[in-house]
């Protein structure tokens, strides 16, 4: 194989990366239907692509529950061993659901291959995003976090588990001072966000009585470049997933009206906890904030799966009860994607009609179709936002006129 079993090599410097290989493994189990997990996996790829891989196959199981061992059952692990046996190219299987220490170990040891989860990879994409201290510190906590549990895997060789004379002792220790390393590190790392915090507490006190407005959504549905078309600012955006990280606050004026826009972290089904909790002082945005932008890809057939991931989120953070503007995005791919190439400009404006009324009777919120790409509707958004904005200055100061 052309991998060759290189487990833990490390990169070589000077020379160029080559573009990695996978294979995509997911199981349909519980209440889950195969066309749930066909539209997980189409995620998946869209991850193992951010993070620089191409997926040459994808394989499904249907099972009551994960098999302890290997995740997948005794011939489906047959069959995904003759593929990539067939194929050099590829160099990892990516599992759509978090693996134990014992499953990876157990996987490795038989495929002869790398091994990775959801987690691993979205921990992966994170490291790689990460640009200022706070959001490289919350990065590597969540990577420590996830990494305690499985430590065990490690060090199978040495287990006592394994039994056997000279199998005592040595295994023990070796696995006991990695934990305590680890955990070690995981103190020292909440201690330094915890004083990243407080200056960001000190900083958000220094804005100011300015009404602030959050942006969220799920990721890679345009909140960056909704938020460079409204402050008029260069904020990173592409089209990949976790593009944005680090939280960034601009200051708009809306006719002589000042606010405060912060774009978020977007959000994603199947998000490890232990990444929630880390990037939760990232979030106080969103906490503190007094209007939220949910941001929506109307384009995507999941669309309604991702307001309902956003909103239970936003439960998580009690947040879900703060006034909220829907803003479905990129209208002009909608079309792009269902209208009919004979479908006139009147008939199409019948068919939006009828979307924003079944939006409206769905969502119970104010909202409106947009595309930040293209400008389309933008007025319209301003307006409501104005509008929104106001209410809330009205509402702090409702004895007191200002003039900005």
């Amino acid at each position: 194989m052309a991998n060759d079993w290189n487990l833990g090599e490390k990169e070589r410097k000077g020379i160029k990366r080559k573009t990695e290989y996978a294979v995509l493994v997911g199981l349909v189990y519980r209440l889950q239907t195969e066309e749930q997990v066909e539209e997980y996996l189409d995620e998946l790829e869209f991850l193992a692509l951010t993070a620089g891989a191409k997926t040459k196959r994808r394989f499904i199981q249907k099972l009551t529950h994960p098999d302890s061992r290997t995740f997948v059952g005794k011939g489906k692990l047959e069959e995904i061993k003759e593929y990539i046996e067939n194929d050099e190219d590829i160099s990892m299987i990516i599992f759509d659901d978090d693996l134990t220490g014992k499953q990876v170990s157990i996987l490795e040891e038989t495929l002869k291959i790398k091994i990775i989860d959801r987690s691993t990879l979205i921990l992966d994409i994170f490291a790689s995003r990460a640009q200022t201290a706070q959001a490289k510190t919350q990065v590597e906590l969540a990577q420590m976090q996830y990494l305690l549990p499985r430590l065990r895997g490690l060090w199978t060789h040495l287990e006592r588990q394994r039994g056997g004379i000279g199998m005592r002792g040595p295994g023990e220790k070796e696995i006991e001072t990695d934990r305590r390393i680890v955990r070690d590190k995981i103190s020292l790392l909440k201690k330094k966000l915890d004083k990243i915090d407080k200056q960001n507490v000190t900083q958000r006190k220094q804005r100011g009585a300015m009404i602030r407005v959050a942006l969220v959504g799920y990721t890679n549905v345009g909140k960056s470049t909704l938020m460079n078309s409204l402050s008029k600012s260069e904020v990173f955006a592409e089209n990949k997933l976790f593009a944005t990280l680090d939280t960034t606050v601009r200051k708009v004026v809306f006719d002589r009206m000042p606010f405060l826009l912060s774009d978020t972290v977007g959000f994603i089904r199947k998000l490890p906890h232990h990444l929630i909790e880390s990037f939760k002082s990232t979030l106080d945005e969103v906490r503190e904030s007094d209007i939220l932008l949910h941001v929506v890809d109307i384009a995507h057939p999941q669309h309604e799966d991702h307001i309902k991931t956003v909103n239970q989120t936003l439960k998580d953070l009690d947040a879900l009860d703060k006034p909220t503007l829907l803003v479905f995005n990129k209208i002009d791919l909608y079309r792009e994607r269902y209208y009919d190439d004979l479908l006139d400009k009147e008939a199409q404006q019948e068919v939006e009609e009828g979307l924003k009324d079944s939006l409206r009777h769905t969502f119970d919120n104010e909202l409106v179709l947009v595309s930040a790409q293209t400008k389309e509707n933008m007025p319209l958004f301003r307006q409501k936002l104005e509008k929104i904005v106001k209410e809330q200055y009205q509402i702090r100061y409702p004895y007191q006129v200002k003039h900005w």
